[in-house]
């Protein structure tokens, strides 16, 4: 095919298939339909959460769910008072906490929440824990997974993502998954999200906590604690996520937005 020719195919494929960030308003390329992605993800969590090792700790456990169901019920009351109450069908909201030492969480699209009990170890109230299943949560929202697929696809398949992707075809999508959000990835049960995406998970999981009721100024004690646990301080230019000094930095940029959705 002549060069030229690709080129405005991907331009036009680029264009047509744009969307918005809720909150931010950042536009973000979305090749793949919803259900596509929803579908590919149940796939992958159902695998997960068969051998996964469920807490025994309903202590934790219930502290996993509370926090969780009032960030779920902020964030759809946030996108049905901002007119996009068709984004709350897309989520199925579930909440579990899974017996590893690991530092990590995550939240697959569709509201597949995980947390891990090593991490719980580093909270020390349901303000803290809010300030990471808000930021796992945004990522759902703002879609990431979906952007960082549709990225993959683009550069994978040229012009042939019009019948790959576009068409409805979900084989290109479930050959990504595995990629994407898959088990056994290289930093964990998903990979990690970009810099890009990390700032803006952060800064809508204020929004959302703030909203739910919880002290979004905790983000910076969390993180800071985090940064202080951590074993392995990676510079920043060799990790998709942001340093510990970077992220705190713009999350206190963040803190005056989010104050105002705190409830009075």
């Amino acid at each position: 095919m002549n060069k030229e020719i690709l080129i405005w195919i991907i331009a036009l494929v680029t264009l047509s298939s744009c969307g918005s960030v809720p909150l931010t308003g950042r536009k973000q390329m979305l090749l793949v339909s919803d259900q596509e992605v929803l579908t590919s993800s149940l796939t992958q969590y159902s695998d997960y959460i068969k051998t996964a090792k469920l807490s025994t700790n309903k202590t934790k456990t219930a502290q996993v769910v509370r926090v969780g169901k009032k960030i779920a019920a902020a964030t759809e009351a946030y996108l049905k008072a901002n007119g996009l109450e068709s984004e709350v069908q897309n989520f199925a909201w579930e909440f579990n906490l899974v017996n590893e030492d690991q530092v990590n969480a995550f939240c697959m699209p569709g509201g597949k929440i995980v947390v891990y009990e090593g991490l719980l170890k580093l909270v020390d109230s349901d303000d803290e824990l809010a300030v990471v299943v808000g930021h796992e949560v945004a990522h759902a929202v703002a879609k990431h997974s979906n952007e960082r697929m549709s990225q993959q696809l683009l550069t994978q398949y040229g012009a042939s993502v019009l019948d790959q992707a576009v068409s409805g075809s979900s084989s290109a999508v479930q050959t990504l998954a595995g990629t994407v959000y898959g088990l056994g990835a290289q930093y964990g049960v998903m990979l990690p999200y970009s810099r890009k995406h990390e700032y803006e998970a952060d800064h809508m999981g204020l929004i959302f906590m703030a909203i739910a009721g919880y002290n979004p100024e905790k983000a910076v004690s969390f993180w800071t604690k985090m940064s202080t646990a951590s074993n392995a301080n990676v510079p920043e230019i060799m990790s998709t996520h942001p340093s510990d000094g970077n992220r705190i930095s713009e999350i206190q940029k963040f803190l005056p937005e989010a104050k105002k959705y705190m409830q009075k």
